[in-house]
């Protein structure tokens, strides 16, 4: 069994097409199906069902992926130590984020790093805190960013406080409270709200404030994205309580001051046992030193 079946096992399981994982594999389509043909033969099970119109995976093959991705990050992983050992540092940089980080500059500290190691691939994943912390403890990410409640810490990773920051609350500029400096939560509970899904680390910041005030609120509209709030409530659906860093970046919304306001805290995370070489850079670069949790 080869690395570069599994490759092409992978990359057919991932575009569901044999034609479009050549082309990514940057082989010949017939090459490509000799070669899984091959590991078939090998495995003794067909790994995919084949019609004119799709592929998709066997049960044996579904039990095959994970297995194949797996030897493949370690192969990577591998030479990415190996390359490290002489002073190169090249592989891959997987890097989760919500998208109301804003104790970093996301975009400048990719270029930067970039620049200072051109031969490491970078990827990006956008998603919920709570998400973001379980793909790192499974190795799917190398660095997340992530925001949760004040007395809440992200478990199972290695952690880096980065900010601490308050919500403000965001309302339609025609809404009632818009002309208010200052308001609180007593007197947004009564407010129709917009905000993440419930359960999750963005939503419970407010959920628990609210709690902890006695008070409940409705929240008729749920979004899986904050970048998304604002473009409900800016029409007057509903308010919202967002992050004070990250409102000025909203447009066509009013931010007020919550006198009670919840807090947050962004951290940095990366894995207490598998960091790569490449994450290893990345934290250093951000001036955060990697065996601190």
């Amino acid at each position: 069994m080869e690395l570069q079946q599994m490759r092409y096992v992978v990359a057919v399981a991932e575009t569901n097409s044999f034609t479009r994982a050549a082309e990514r594999c940057l082989v010949v389509q017939s090459a490509l199906s000799h070669q899984i043909a091959r590991l078939e033969k090998e495995l003794g099970a067909r790994l995919f069902e084949r019609t004119s119109r799709r592929v998709r995976l066997t049960p044996a093959g579904a039990a095959f992926l994970p297995a194949a991705r797996q030897c493949l990050d370690a192969a990577e992983r591998a030479a990415a130590e190996v390359a490290a050992a002489v002073g190169e540092v090249r592989g891959r940089l997987a890097v989760g984020l919500i998208p109301t980080v804003t104790a970093v500059d996301i975009p400048g500290a990719l270029r930067d790093f970039r620049e200072r190691y051109p031969r490491v691939r970078v990827s990006l994943r956008v998603g919920a805190s709570d998400e973001l912390v379980e793909q790192v403890g499974e190795g799917a990410l190398d660095v997340a960013f992530l925001g949760l409640p004040t007395t809440v810490r992200p478990r199972g990773v290695a952690a880096h406080e980065l900010a601490r920051d308050r919500l403000v609350a965001v309302v339609a500029p025609g809404h009632p409270l818009a002309g208010e400096s200052r308001v609180d939560l007593r007197r947004l509970s009564s407010e129709v709200f917009v905000d993440l899904p419930a359960g999750t680390a963005g939503r419970a910041q407010s959920d628990l404030a609210f709690e902890a005030a006695g008070l409940t609120r409705d929240v008729a509209f749920e979004v899986t994205s904050a970048d998304f709030i604002a473009r409900l409530v800016g029409p007057g659906l509903g308010v919202a309580m967002l992050p004070t860093a990250y409102a000025p970046h909203l447009a066509g919304v009013v931010t007020i001051e919550v006198a009670d306001a919840p807090a947050r805290v962004e951290y940095v995370i990366w894995s207490r046992s598998t960091r790569t070489p490449a994450a290893t850079a990345f934290l250093t670069a951000l001036g955060i030193t990697p065996t601190e949790s």
